[in-house]
């Protein structure tokens, strides 16, 4: 099967810290799922953590660490998969 057509998870929930609200807003774009859904294209698991950056405007970025904590559908990141991100909390 290819990229294009195979099966994956309909939706990753991903929690994030820092929980700031230049974070969230940040996580919320449309760019960035789309970066996701580039980078993480193929097989994850709850409990993979990614540790990335977000753009925060005006050249300056931050430091986030993703942990995935729920994928509805088959494990696997594909071009169609939903990104739900909340803050983390222990």
């Amino acid at each position: 099967m290819t990229k294009s057509n195979r099966q994956g998870a309909e939706t990753v929930v991903l929690s994030y810290t820092p929980t700031d609200d230049r974070t969230s807003s940040a996580l919320s774009a449309d760019s960035y799922r789309a970066y996701l859904r580039r980078t993480r294209d193929g097989p994850i698991a709850v409990g993979d953590e990614f540790e990335e950056f977000v753009n925060c405007g005006c050249g300056t970025t931050r430091d986030v660490t993703l942990r995935v904590e729920a994928v509805v559908g088959t494990p696997v990141v594909t071009r169609e998969t939903q990104f739900v991100f909340e803050p983390y909390t222990e």
